[in-house]
């Protein structure tokens, strides 16, 4: 399966911004989905997570509340949307799948297959 994330720019605090993960490939559609960040000098870590069919989104507290995961199931894409956002969700942003089909977690190193990732940049 392959995963190609978009949508990253620059911003100022508080302001919206929405990424996109079109997903293709073999099974593209069985695969739960999940956006992991990376900003520099820190480890990667996990930001939401949605299912195969798009339901039961998971979110890491840090964003909760702000972020929204959705799943277009038709189009094979993941979206995030990220409201209210922080300088401190400056980072490089990732959507990426599980090695295995109908399961999906918040923990980065479980992710198998990765896109290109993208940059989002927050300002105060």
């Amino acid at each position: 399966v392959q995963l190609q994330a978009s949508g990253g720019g620059s911003v100022q605090a508080g302001d919206s911004l929405s990424l996109s993960c079109a997903i293709s490939g073999r099974r593209a559609s069985e695969y739960g989905v999940g956006w992991l960040r990376q900003a520099p000098g820190r480890e990667r870590e996990f930001v939401a997570a949605i299912k195969w069919r798009g339901g039961d989104p998971l979110y890491a507290d840090a964003v909760k509340d702000r972020f929204t995961i959705s799943r277009d199931s038709a189009k094979n894409t993941v979206f995030l949307q990220m409201n209210g956002l922080k300088p401190e969700d400056t980072a490089v942003y990732y959507c990426a799948a599980p090695q295995t089909t109908h399961t999906y977690f918040t923990s980065w190193r479980w992710h198998h297959y990765w896109g290109q990732g993208t940059l989002v940049t927050v300002s105060s």
